[in-house]
């Protein structure tokens, strides 16, 4: 869990922002729990003739996503394009508005820790849509590899977050590699991709730039909440690059470093022009 030397922002809720809170949270649930109805309705079909293929269902979670977004009121900037190749997705991690964001353009599957799986609404949501669920235990990390390999292999593009925690959404921390590790399997790394995609979340005028940042032990539920309240937002600046080939690379440390400049590149980039403008 990363924690920042400074402390959060200094947030505040009263009646009016609560009010509005609501009046905006009402239709964004309606969206998540029509859309979560409507996907484990087409899954009854969908999984006996397509098994974890998916034809379908990814749709309906971008369509969720995207609504969720405009009733929130955040706009997406987007630069570059999703990757279609066989593959994964890595981007840096901010906040939990990250999940709406990489859903909204793309057809993918996260890869989330275990314990997602067990929040409230959030864990059904994450299962329905395929997420994988990887535990933070050295003892059952090469099953959780072969899981890992078995899900790519069967064309799922898997987003997964190399930092392995959110931070402020001022940077970029350093990337792990383990995960990167069942790129290299000999069945998939000739015919593998990495897509870097960088978030940067533009403050609402006159909020701190860390305001949609979610980190160490900030609440969800008041964090959500402050979100919902915010009558004028900000932006997210997502940041497609070129894919890069697992093949050009010796090692998973090797591959790791080279997204993790990319992001952080596209990154600072993103942020630089944000605050001119």
């Amino acid at each position: 869990m990363w924690q920042s030397q400074q402390d959060p922002p200094e947030s505040c809720l009263n009646l009016f922002s609560i009010l509005v809170a609501v009046v905006k949270g009402v239709p964004v649930l309606c969206v998540v729990l029509v859309g979560l109805s409507l996907l484990l309705l087409v899954r009854l079909i969908e999984f006996p003739v397509f098994g974890q293929t998916r034809p379908v269902t990814p749709y309906i979670t971008k369509s969720v996503c995207r609504s969720s977004l405009f009733f929130i009121g955040l706009k997406c900037e987007v630069k570059g394009t999703p990757m279609l190749k066989r593959g994964a997705i890595v981007s840096n991690h901010a906040s939990w508005l990250d999940i709406f964001a990489l859903n909204a353009f793309q057809r993918v599957y996260f890869v989330s820790k275990a314990e997602v799986s067990r929040w409230p609404l959030i864990g059904q949501l994450a299962q329905a849509t395929g997420t994988l669920f990887i535990e933070r235990n050295p003892r059952k990390s090469v099953n959780q590899l072969k899981l890992f390999e078995k899900r790519l292999g069967s064309g799922h593009r898997l987003l997964f977050f190399p930092e392995g925690t959110s931070s402020d959404g001022l940077q970029v921390l350093p990337f792990k590699s383990t995960l990167f590790g069942a790129l290299f399997n000999e069945s998939l790394k000739s015919v593998s991709f990495v897509q870097p995609v960088s978030l940067y979340y533009e403050p609402p005028a006159g909020k701190d730039e860390r305001f949609y940042g979610w980190w160490g032990d900030m609440v969800l539920g008041k964090h959500l909440l402050l979100t919902l309240a915010t009558i004028r937002h900000g932006a997210i600046h997502i940041t497609f690059s070129e894919p890069v080939s697992v093949a050009g690379f010796a090692s998973r440390k090797e591959l790791a470093q080279e997204l993790e400049s990319i992001v952080v590149a596209t990154h600072e980039a993103a942020r630089a022009t944000a605050r001119l403008t």
